[in-house]
């Protein structure tokens, strides 16, 4: 599947878009470059989950934790400054990524070898028009 994001006006509707799509998958890839709006369209994604909790790049701290209304943990985790995989392992990422709950992993490229074979893609390209291709795939 693949979504066009014109403007962030539009980010709202891509963002419940994803979830639909998403269905019962619960480990989210997002993939793309520095700056590519990883981080703003989890942002948007945890508004539409009801998410209470104040949402940020979890880069200095691995990972967050968000609570939505209901007391529901979601995490959320960047592994850009990663050196090596053992790094995730440390922070216990297998214990998160296997608990049920939804994972929305930022850097995954960093860990491949520890991203659940059962994830969703969501691949953000910019094009030249500052348009933003995002890329939808299900693995199972």
């Amino acid at each position: 599947m693949e979504l066009k994001l014109h403007s962030i006006e539009d980010i709202s509707a891509v963002a419940q878009s994803i979830i639909e799509y998403a269905d019962n998958h619960k480990i989210w890839v997002f993939e793309g470059e520095m700056g590519a709006g990883k981080t703003t369209l989890v942002k948007a994604i945890c508004k539409h989950l009801d998410i209470i909790d104040e949402t940020s790049s979890p880069t200095f701290s691995l990972v967050n934790v968000y609570v939505d209304d209901v007391g529901k943990e979601y995490y959320h985790f960047d592994f850009y400054r990663l050196n090596h995989e053992v790094e995730a392992l440390d922070i216990g990422c297998d214990e998160y990524f296997y608990s049920g709950n939804h994972c929305f992993i930022e850097w995954g490229e960093k860990i491949p070898s520890l991203i659940p074979s059962r994830n969703l893609k969501i691949s953000i390209k910019l094009s030249p028009d500052n348009t933003r291709i995002i890329s939808l795939s299900k693995h199972d």
